[in-house]
């Protein structure tokens, strides 16, 4: 990053792009981050290396339930629901001796067609109107793609390579280059955010530095066409992990039909991706024989890491997602953590844009997001060590016929289902974290509940997520939130017209939604909770404070500023 010189008024600024954020990389968190700013009246370019329609490669399978929470408040939730594996396709997750072996245990997820209606499985009494969804991103990335094509003021330049920034007091000029014809032109723009990935050249520019632990496993990875691989499998599930002393792997139906995605995980470490047989080990992870047939369609070398970066900002530069975070995929956190990032960052720079706060309230993001992120990744970095370990004592005996080998299966497989339940249903990951440091929350001394991967309490403790329920026109409540603010009252005797008119002469968008007595038990027995539009908790109370005003400079970052906006 570099300091703009102050006068730019040549010929080619005249013929400079602008728009109010430049969002760097169109892969699921960058269109999250401008699908949520556009439609909050936010004008938006995108940057994209690819082509259009140019498909991604086949790295996400899972949309996390919080995930789908926000696709559903972008209009996006059915339509992702109706795309990905064969509607009638379990969902399971199989561990088995191979992909076509003997199964040990089975974690039971609901296909697709029964997600919104199954009982009985590990996450479907779980408190939210959207389950979540097994896609992979190839199929995910067009219908996100399709859903931008209808939103006024959001533009995706293809073929288009983010090059280097400059800031000024007004905004930033960033350099970008066409991939077909080799010409540079600028954009400018009052904010960037960088959602370019791993190999970030946004973060390099704003000088933050990836740090924790660079390697914690190496796997290689194999997308194959393999049609006679469904038939060979007694009963297909979602994913398929093969716990055998020779070669341990997962197996990813991509399609539910004749493509799948094979992780080779390397355990031993004097492994290197040279010195493994990749053809040998996917037949071992199969199960099958040299007379197998199947095509290679791409393949992919990766390390699993354990890494955040020490900031997540610099001045009017943002960056989310892998850019700003890389670690194990367990859980399926990865691309699920950027989503949580940009729906995050996207309200605050609305809020800003719009003119109803200051730029201060831009320190919310990394106050929020970086420290629990650092927690999230820690919870993956124990999982990957606890799986890893599994993995490299599966005993011998595993595949021998009689009662010994019985047993051994029996409790390779308890084990199996006991561990890896809990990040495939990780309603702790998804619900259970909080804000304890935000600038914008008004605590209230309370302790935020402590949740696991698996686990959580509800709570409307300031920074949590607001526990769900059902309104009585059978709406969730967070169908309810406002594009800004939104005060639940659960009790129409309390007199909240002086929040009103202060959160109004700030110019913030304020709703209030009466809830019947009786009807929806109030969370925590508060009267009054006032929820952000991203869902979490931002004050509560039996009454409104004595300074409604003092409580809306709070919320906006701006508490010694208490006039109107």
């Amino acid at each position: 990053m570099h300091d703009r010189p102050s006068a730019a008024s040549d010929k080619a600024a005249s013929n400079m792009v602008k728009t109010s954020v430049l969002v760097v990389g169109a892969g699921p968190v960058g269109l999250t981050l401008a699908m949520d700013l556009a439609q909050r009246g936010i004008s938006v370019t995108v940057v994209e290396t690819r082509s259009a329609a140019e498909p991604p490669s086949v790295k996400c399978n899972h949309v996390s339930s919080r995930s789908m929470e926000i696709f559903r408040r972008l209009g996006l939730a059915q339509k992702l629901r109706d795309t990905g594996l064969p509607a009638d396709y379990p969902n399971d997750c199989s561990y088995r001796t191979t992909a076509t072996g003997i199964e040990l245990s089975r974690i039971l997820i609901p296909c697709r067609r029964d997600r919104y209606t199954a009982t009985g499985g590990p996450d479907t009494d779980w408190p939210t109107a959207e389950p979540p969804h097994r896609i992979n991103q190839i199929y995910m990335e067009p219908v996100l793609f399709a859903h931008t094509a209808d939103i006024d003021g959001l533009q995706i330049l293809n073929r288009t390579a983010f090059e280097d920034f400059s800031e000024g007091n007004d905004g930033v000029v960033a350099t970008v280059r066409n991939l077909d014809s080799g010409t540079t032109s600028q954009i400018h723009a009052d904010f960037i955010v960088g959602c370019d990935g791993a190999r970030s050249l946004v973060r390099k520019a704003i000088d933050a530095n990836l740090q924790g632990t660079p390697i914690i496993q190496r796997v290689q990875s194999t997308y194959i066409h393999a049609p006679g691989l469904l038939a060979l499998m007694d009963q297909p599930a979602w994913m398929t992990l093969s716990l055998n002393p020779r070669r341990c792997g997962t197996v990813v139906a991509i399609d539910g039909r004749e493509k799948w995605l094979v992780h080779n995980h390397l355990n031993r470490e004097d492994e290197t991706f040279e010195s493994v047989d990749r053809d040998a080990s996917i037949r071992a992870i199969l199960g099958v024989g040299a007379d197998f047939d199947y095509d290679i369609l791409s393949k992919e070398d990766w390390v699993g890491r354990r890494l955040v970066a020490d900031r997540f900002r610099k001045g009017r530069a943002f960056i989310c997602g892998d850019a700003a975070h890389l670690w194990m995929p367990y859980a399926g956190y990865g691309m699920n953590a950027g989503i949580a990032d940009a729906t995050n960052l996207a309200w605050l720079l609305a809020a800003h844009l719009e003119g109803w706060a200051d730029i201060a309230i831009l320190d919310a993001y990394e106050a929020e997001r970086l420290p629990i992120t650092e927690q999230v990744s820690r919870f993956a970095m124990d999982m990957a060590g606890k799986v890893l370990s599994q993995r490299r004592t599966v005993p011998d005996e595993i595949e021998q016929p009689g009662p010994q080998g019985d047993a051994v299966r029996k409790q390779v497989g308890q084990a199996a289902y006991d561990l890896n339940v809990q990040q495939y249903c990780c309603a702790g990951l998804n619900f259970g974290y909080f804000y304890d440091r935000s600038p914008i929350i008004a605590y209230d001394g309370a302790e935020q509940p402590g949740f696991t991967m698996a686990d959580f309490t509800p709570s409307s403790t300031p920074g949590c997520r607001l526990p769900f329920a059902r309104l009585s026109d059978g709406r969730p409540v967070y169908d309810a939130l406002g594009p800004g603010y939104t005060l639940l009252r659960y009790d129409p005797d309390v007199a909240v017209a002086p929040l009103a008119d202060a959160m109004r002469a700030n110019g913030v968008p304020f709703s209030i939604v009466d809830i019947p007595k009786g009807e929806v038990q109030p969370p925590d027995g508060r009267k009054l909770i006032l929820a952000r539009t991203d869902q979490h908790v931002a004050w509560r109370g039996d009454a409104l404070p004595d300074d409604p005003a003092h409580l809306v400079g709070k919320l906006l970052g701006r508490s010694f500023n208490l006039g109107p906006g």
